[in-house]
């Protein structure tokens, strides 16, 4: 009776043959080398070295497949995906995997190729993506970003920089249509790849970090003189900062959470400004003079790609707790609050600006969280149209050894909800829509809030939580 009340089934991905990712056996989606991605009537299940993107219409249709994507992964390094997740703008929908040896690699839902990139050598444990949609009780606003998260390293890539580089493959696709006569550009294409700005940061001063998130834009450092040099015309020239400064928050083995203030900026001292300045301009002209002494008809080789130099991470606090250790962070929509779990079975939620601790649950091993948006105004229940200010913030804790998920009103709110949850069974949550703003969600007629999905293994029923 309660899945009928609280739960409302979407489709079923039953029909579709997944022997190869491991379907068929009980708890199969507990495996820790299958990732799901969810989208909208859309779900891409990733193992080691393919994956799959399942479409449906409606509950009553079964789900079809899309596509099947292999990875040109490294035999030699053992390469295998790691991380797997969906790039959503307007009218653009791509699949990005993060792969053990620090690749970053963009798919069309065709199977092509549209993007590698090193980030930097390593696994990609996460991909994590946030934009500027805000809580409910929170006027805190976010940049669009897409964060690559590795052990000990953080980095962080602009949205708008992604969308540029998909709109301007899939204008190149269509051109190429048209003109079926430029194989040899299309050949050189494919080995080639526009490259990404990004920051970088390494942020295993208390060790490395199981998950991590950048929560948001901070204040600069007290009393920190925001000035950089430069050179120009051989004299050094002090101006005034207009660099970001990030908070990430990080868990791991060993320290349970810390925090680091993250800079965008690579050289704030002198003589990182002459190296950065004169270093490049010496050796391109080193390198000119040496192709006009030793030229050589022989192809050239292509550089080996280098990861770019740390930025600045300053640690602001840590918490060893032995033998407590992090294991999942989940991030609320502005970054104000997030949602770790750890070893000894406890959830504690932090506020991400004051860093501090502000409720602790026990007694929920191997559960995993997610924030959720609930209607909660009693007088506008039956309204066909609702507001963002019917709804408020929730937590759903997912206890896979009670059987159940929580809804927890945040911050200090009561339990509000509990749902059975099948065994074998996963909560999902559709990724953050690229340019989907407040104001743009305000002026709709009715707001759209936060879902929580439950996958279930073994019966294959996708459902979702009314």
């Amino acid at each position: 009776m309660a899945r009928r009340a609280h739960l409302t089934d979407l489709g079923s991905i039953a029909s579709v043959d997944l022997t190869e990712l491991g379907a068929g056996k009980e708890g199969w989606l507990d495996n820790p080398n299958v990732l799901c991605a969810l989208d909208t009537n859309s779900l891409a299940i990733a193992s080691r070295y393919f994956l799959l993107v399942l479409e449906w219409s409606d509950a009553s249709a079964p789900a079809r497949f899309r596509v099947k994507i292999r990875p040109n992964l490294s035999p030699i390094e053992a390469e295998y995906v790691s991380a797997l997740e969906w790039f959503v703008f307007d009218d653009i929908r791509v699949i990005a995997i993060g792969t053990s040896c620090g690749y970053l690699l963009i798919y069309s839902l065709a199977g092509d190729l549209i993007h590698k990139q090193l980030v930097y050598p390593g696994r990609i444990l996460r991909l994590r993506v946030r934009g500027t949609k805000r809580d409910i009780t929170e006027d805190t606003s976010s940049f669009e970003e897409v964060c690559v998260v590795m052990p000990g390293i953080i980095a962080r890539f602009d949205g708008s920089d992604i969308q540029r580089v998909l709109q301007r493959w899939y204008q190149e696709t269509q051109n190429r249509f048209w003109d079926q006569s430029t194989d040899r550009d299309l050949e050189e294409s494919e080995n080639s790849y526009s490259r990404l700005p990004y920051q970088l940061w390494n942020v295993s001063k208390y060790g490395s970090c199981v998950d991590a998130a950048v929560t948001g834009v901070m204040p600069p450092p007290l009393l920190e003189l925001q000035v950089f040099w430069y050179l120009n015309s051989a004299a050094f020239i002090v101006e005034q900062s207009s660099n970001h400064y990030y908070c990430a928050v990080t868990i791991g083995v060993d320290a349970a959470i810390s925090a680091f203030r993250l800079s965008e900026d690579r050289s704030r001292s002198l003589v990182g400004a002459i190296m950065s300045k004169v270093v490049p301009v010496t050796f391109s002209t080193i390198a000119s003079f040496s192709k006009l002494i030793w030229r050589s008809n022989q192809p050239a080789k292509k550089p080996e790609p280098k990861p770019q130099p740390f930025a600045r991470a300053l640690p602001l606090t840590c918490l060893k707790d032995h033998p407590r250790k992090g294991e999942k962070l989940t991030l609320s929509p502005s970054g104000t609050l997030a949602a770790i779990t750890d070893s000894l079975g406890r959830i504690m939620l932090l506020d991400t600006r004051a860093l501090v601790v502000v409720r602790l649950w026990k007694g929920y091993r191997d559960a995993s969280c997610l924030f959720v948006e609930r209607l909660v105004n009693k007088d506008t229940a039956g309204a066909h149209e609702h507001v963002k200010n019917d709804y408020s913030l929730c937590l759903a804790i997912h206890a896979p050894r009670k059987g159940i998920v929580e809804i927890w009103q945040m911050r200090t709110g009561p339990r509000i909800l509990t749902v059975p949850c099948p065994k074998g069974s996963k909560i999902l949550q559709p990724t953050y829509r690229f340019g989907s703003t407040d104001a743009a969600a305000s002026s709709s007629s009715s707001y759209k809030p936060l879902e929580v999905f439950f996958l279930n293994g073994d019966s294959g029923q996708l459902s979702r939580l009314n």
